[in-house]
Order: structure tokens, then sequence, then C-alpha cells
């Protein structure tokens, strides 16, 4: 599309970014905080906090079907049916299976929500500091390629965005997760304690911690504190968790210089091979179907992990004929996911007399043992966490009597305290892990749909079998009775931890962006989601994100300053 000279300047800005979830807010908050007037771009409607959470404060027994997915709609969205967190109160903040559709090559659960804020509306919120063993181990293991950067690169920034997010967590002295700026933590209840203290007895190097979570447990500024009401997906009225929603967009909207503008397909980004460098983006509306063009000297990709690089792919030019960055040959490839799919559960005989109180939204955390210290395993490399919930269980005899005070009397009854360990396994970065753009098959704004070819290895199969062995030998051991396998059987992408595909590296013959998550080729085009990951660890990933976005930023600054970009 054309534009005259006064178009083209009205349509200018100083900095654009694609996506407002997790890195998106916070690529908005750091550039206009740095005086940069930005646009943010946001394929979905608008959420504004607090007055767009119409179910954040509504009772279980006001839904229809009792936050229950009706059979019809399950059937209709077999994939977003399948998310722990897809339920009647949270509905409206995800995508449904035909609205956007793509190519599976193998079972591929795509989980997607698209609305600013994103998925940080509705995210888990765990986020632990990756360590130097985490950054080193592919070029020790002459595994994919070196990252270029090592925990001492990042550890400000984690510090940095950790003071402002607001990180509930105990500093428990870890290597393998750093400690961080931490808020005071959530408690565990009696179980939880009973099995740190086995555990520590019978493993002294398996930890049982409370978990680190991005939910405030001090008051920052107007957030929070947390109310303990653990309906933090459907979001929440007092900013007790950490969305771009509540904190990043309202802090880069107070300066002043964010536009934010909703309903906007990216198309492109549009490269100038003159200049050596990006100029714009090709953007559609998403419900008139006009196409736009939009400037700036610096562009944010934060669109998630696979529309960042199905962005990227869609670039095509004279200088990047298969896809901005691509001279490696690598955009695309060693996509990640987590593996969840080993859990166990077992009955504790004790505690009869207690019980806890209030909905703490979180839950108890080992962190990786195996392949680490003096633990060398044989069967596979690099390690697992276990997400571990103490909890007591409600009675068997309340469906015995539906009414009256017979009733009141059952529900009154508990049954026993139980413990479930759900181990998290670290993915490694298969190049023929991939997606790719579609030859024929477009959506309904002409851009192709994504083919999706993924598939958990034998690495991840034999650490699975670990992960089940281990919980469920520490459960016996510490006593617990009526111990079950609760595998489950979870599709690549259900763990919603999609990384890499755009990873970072030293060279552009093996990498698509380099230290400072700049496109080579490029370098006025960063990208600091998921899709920048060189590999997984088996650490929750947001936190990292939001860490290598600022740390993106500052050197954007730097070199805008000397006129670098």
């Amino acid at each position: 599309m054309y534009l005259n000279g006064k178009a083209k300047e009205k349509n200018t800005y100083d900095a654009i970014v694609i996506g407002s979830g997790i890195s998106g807010g916070w690529s908005a908050k750091e550039l206009c905080e740095k005086g940069l007037r930005t646009l943010v771009l946001e394929r979905g409607r608008d959420v504004k906090h607090i007055e767009d959470y119409p179910t954040a404060n509504k009772p279980i027994w006001e839904f229809p079907h009792r936050d229950q997915i009706p059979y019809k709609i399950k059937k209709e969205n077999p994939i977003i049916s399948r998310c722990y967190a897809f339920s009647e109160a949270t509905a409206h903040f995800f995508v449904k299976d035909n609205e956007h559709p793509y190519e599976q090559q193998k079972p591929f659960d795509w989980i997607r929500g698209y609305q600013v804020g994103g998925k940080s509306l509705m995210w888990a919120r765990h986020t632990q500091r990756w360590s130097d063993l985490d950054f080193e181990a592919n070029a020790k293991e002459g595994i994919a390629v070196d990252w270029p950067i090592r925990y001492k690169d990042l550890a400000p920034w984690y510090s940095y965005v950790e003071k402002f997010v607001g990180i509930s967590g105990n500093r428990d002295s870890l290597p393998q997760i750093p400690d961080g700026e931490f808020q005071p933590p959530m408690p565990m209840n009696c179980l939880e304690e009973h099995m740190k203290d086995t555990f520590t007895q019978m493993y002294p190097d398996r930890n049982l911690v409370i978990a680190r979570t991005a939910n405030l447990t001090s008051r920052i500024e107007n957030r929070g504190p947390c109310q303990h009401r653990n309906l933090c997906r459907r979001g929440c009225p007092l900013g007790g968790y950490f969305s771009s929603n509540s904190a990043t967009l309202p802090t880069a909207m107070k300066t002043g210089n964010l536009t934010l503008r909703p309903f906007s397909v990216v198309h492109s980004i549009i490269y100038d091979k003159d200049k050596g460098k990006a100029t714009g983006v090709r953007v559609i509306d998403t419900n008139s179907k006009e196409s736009m063009e939009y400037y700036a000297k610096v562009i944010f990709v934060n669109a998630s992990t696979l529309n960042s690089t199905l962005i990227l792919m869609n670039s095509k030019s004279e200088r990047f004929p298969d896809g901005m960055g691509n001279d490696s040959g690598e955009l695309g490839h060693n996509l990640m996911d987590h593996n969840y799919n080993a859990k166990a559960r077992g009955d504790f005989i004790g505690f009869k007399d207690k019980y806890f109180y209030g909905k703490r939204p979180t839950n108890t955390y080992m962190p990786r043992f195996r392949n680490f210290g003096s633990d060398i395993q044989e069967n596979f490399i690099r390690g697992y966490a276990f997400s571990c919930t103490g909890e007591r269980t409600a009675g068997t005899k309340a469906a015995e009597t539906l009414v009256g005070d017979k009733l009141v009397e059952n529900l009154m009854i508990l049954g026993p305290w139980q413990f479930t360990m759900h181990g998290m396994g670290e993915c490694l970065p298969y190049h023929e892990n991939h997606v790719r753009l579609s030859d024929d098959k477009t959506d309904e704004w002409g851009i192709p749909l994504l083919v999706i070819d993924a598939e958990y290895k034998a690495n991840e199969r034999e650490m699975e079998k670990d992960m089940l062995t281990q919980a469920m030998e520490m459960m016996e051991k510490a006593g617990l009775i009526n111990i079950e396998d609760l595998k489950e059987n979870r599709n690549f992408g259900l763990n919603i931890h999609e990384m890499g595909t755009a990873r970072m590296g030293h060279d552009p013959k093996t990498s698509v962006l380099n230290r400072h998550n700049q496109v080579w080729g490029a370098e006025n085009v960063f990208v600091t989601d998921g899709s920048c990951m060189t590999s997984s660890a088996c650490q929750n990933p947001s936190l990292t994100y939001m860490a290598l976005t600022a740390r993106a930023i500052d050197h954007a600054i730097n070199e805008l300053k000397r006129n670098n970009l």
C-alpha cells in the first residue's frame, strides 16, 4: 500500500511492539519509560484491567454448568478442552479451535489467547531463574548450539524484573534455581512441611521448597496483595498476580508514549535492502481486513513463540528469500515443550486433626536433582523438576444423602491427606522438530497457515520413566500408601511452554538471533519471547523471557543513542 508523506508520518513511531503478552507488555513498558513513542499491535480484542474480567468474582453456582465445559463445546474444541485452565469461567480468554486453524503433522495442541494481555491473563505464574547449569548445557554436551549468554549476563535483569513483577518465594540457596528478589513466601501446609523434612532426611540432594510465583504477598503501588482465592486465570481485579493488563501496560500508558492498537494482525516485517534494516510492519485489520503499514526505528517481535516465527518466515524479501534472519536455515527449527506426562499421587495416614484455610494459588516445588552434582544418569541427559501439592481430600459420604442435616453432617467428614508429584522434564532442541508455512493454505487474512511437526523423542521418554519411578519411590519411602500412577498423555504443545524456532547463538550461520536478541542481518528487529530460546531447561520460562526483554531494550536504547540502529 502506497502512503503519501503525511500519511506515512502519521503512521510512524519510534518503536513498534508486536504482541501484548508477557514479553510484549515488558517491551511496551521499557520502551515507553525510555521515552520512545511506541505502538503496540495486538491481533485480538482489547481487555481492560478490572472492567473486562466478567467472571472474576462470580461464585461457581452462578455458572450455568458450574464452571464445567459442556459436551457440545468440548466436541467443537477438542484441543483447548484439554487445557487445564479452560473452563466456563475462562473460555472468553482462549482461541477456539476453528477460529485460527493450523496443520499438525504430529499431534500438537496449540493453546492461544488472542487479546490484549495474551496468555499473561491465565498463566500459571511460576517464576524460577535459570542457572549456568542450563546456559552451559548445550556447549558441554555438544547439543544444538551454545547459548551466547551466561547466567551472569542475565542475573541483574532477573533482579530488575522481579522487583517490578513481585515474586513471592524463599531464598533457598540452591544453585540450580538461583535466589532472586523475593517478597515473603507463601506457607507450606502440614503435609508439605512433613514431606520436605522427610525427603531431606532420605535424599540430601532433593529439596522441596515453596514455589516461587508471581503472586504478590506484599502490595506494590496499586497492585495486590494476593487474596488466596486461586481464581487468577479469570483475571484479578486487585492485580494480585502479574499480568500485562494489571502491571506493564498501565505503566507504559502513564508515560503518554503508548499507542495500543488491538485487532491488528501483523502480516510481515518490511525490510529495506538499501538501508540494511527493517523499516516497519504490514498490518491487516482483524475485522475489516484493511491493509496498512506502520513504521519505526526499532521493532520488537513478541507475538508468542510460534506466531513470532510465523511472522519472520512470512517476512520475505530479496535479502531474506526464506524468511527474515534465516541465513542459517534454522528459522522454524528446534521447537521444544516441557514434558509433563509423569504424575503420581499417594495417601498419607496422619494429621487427621488438621486442615488448612484458604486457596493458596501455588504449590511446592522440587528443583532438578538428576544429572546434577554427583548424580549422573546413563539413560538420559538433562533433568526434571517436580511440582508437588499436599491437600486434605473431601470425604466420600456426602453423595449418600442429598438433602437435610445428614448432608451437612456428611460434608463435614474429611478424607485422607494426599500428596501429588507432577514432573516437568526438559526437552532437547531437535532440528527436526519444526514449523513451516503451508504451501497452499491461508487463514482469512491471507497469511499462510502454520504447519507443526514435533514430538518427544527417546531422551524425553527415558526421562519420563525416571520421573515416575522416582516419584513413586520417594512417596513409598516417605510412608505414603495407595500410590497411583496418574500418567498423563499430553500432546506436544499442551504444556504451553513452547520454545525455540528462532534461537539465539554466536553465529548467523547457525542461529537466527545474536546475544542481544537482534535478528542477524536486520539488527533493529529484536525477538525476546519464547521463540528466542536455545534450550528449554526444566524451569518455567516466562521470567527468563521478561529478563531477556528488559536486557535487549537496554541494548537497543544504547544503540539508538549511538545511531547504530
